[in-house]
């Protein structure tokens, strides 16, 4: 681990943000070159503390996962994430499967959505980063690890997840979810971590088992999206995708028809906060 070009490299990056590049506001009386540590903490989803040793070459060797965290805080491209991985002493993850990160022009784009529900799934169905509203909608879902970190894997296996959705969706939402695992499973092929997905819930799913044997693909949902809160009840939602090929994700976009009952539901959710697990 090379802690004083780690540092040099975070800081050379952090400089070269302004606050419009990541959704914050200016200000008035602002005068820090680029963004604060603790802005690109909290971009990050990790305390000021931690990211701040870091950037001041005494803090302890980054994990994986973190330094992850700080890629798509600074909006890095995959060259720049491989440059970051390699200072902090870890290898750089595959480039074949780039799931895991988020783009800087998608990123950019969610940035400007800070008051909307959105978030970027990766293509085993992971949620990578989130907007406030959408946690508010569903939940924080990127704190699961493992094979949990994927909606197909929690859908067969925790009966929770289903909360969100209402009882009379829950078959076609199964069906939807097991045709765009087949998919994933098409593009990467055996030995993937598709396959390992898919072998897991065939072990441990027998709901799972019987939807994979009717080998459905390319299964469309409407463009109307119903989920359940517990405190606003049913919304009715448009979910617009945005796919990223290069990096094989997609952007969701959770809208309501202006004057709609689901419409000031929406609106409600801000002040509500994240959704609890299990609710």
């Amino acid at each position: 681990m090379d802690r004083e070009q780690l540092a040099d490299f975070l800081r050379t990056r952090r400089e070269a943000l302004q606050p419009e590049d990541v959704g914050l506001p200016r200000g008035q009386r602002r005068r820090t070159r680029g963004l604060r540590r603790e802005e690109v903490a909290a971009l990050s989803g990790m305390s000021a503390d931690y990211y701040g040793r870091i950037e001041q070459a005494r803090g302890p060797q980054p994990s994986e996962s973190m330094l992850a965290a700080i890629a798509r805080g600074l909006h890095l491209t995959l060259d720049e994430r491989d440059h970051l991985f390699r200072m902090a002493g870890h290898s750089t993850p595959p480039r074949g499967l780039r799931g895991e990160h988020v783009s800087p022009g998608v990123m950019r784009i969610l940035d400007r959505l800070a008051d909307t529900p959105a978030q970027v799934m990766g293509p085993l169905g992971e949620t990578l980063v989130q907007t406030a509203p959408a946690m508010a909608l569903v939940g924080d879902e990127t704190r699961f690890t493992g094979p949990a970190r994927s909606i197909a894997y929690r859908w067969f296996t925790d009966p929770a997840t289903r909360l969100v959705y209402p009882e009379e969706d829950h078959g076609l939402q199964g069906r939807f979810l097991a045709s765009n695992l087949r998919g994933a499973y098409t593009r990467q092929g055996p030995g993937s971590p598709a396959a390992e997905l898919v072998d897991e819930l065939l072990a441990v799913s027998g709901e799972f088992a019987d939807v994979w044997k009717a080998h459905e693909v390319g299964l469309r949902r409407s463009e109307i999206k119903r989920l359940r809160h517990p405190e606003v009840g049913v919304l009715e939602l448009h979910c617009q995708t945005l796919h990223d090929p290069g990096q094989e994700q997609v952007l969701l976009v959770y809208t309501a028809r202006p004057g709609s009952e689901s419409y000031d539901k929406l609106q409600l959710l801000s002040s509500l906060g994240t959704r609890q697990p299990g609710s």
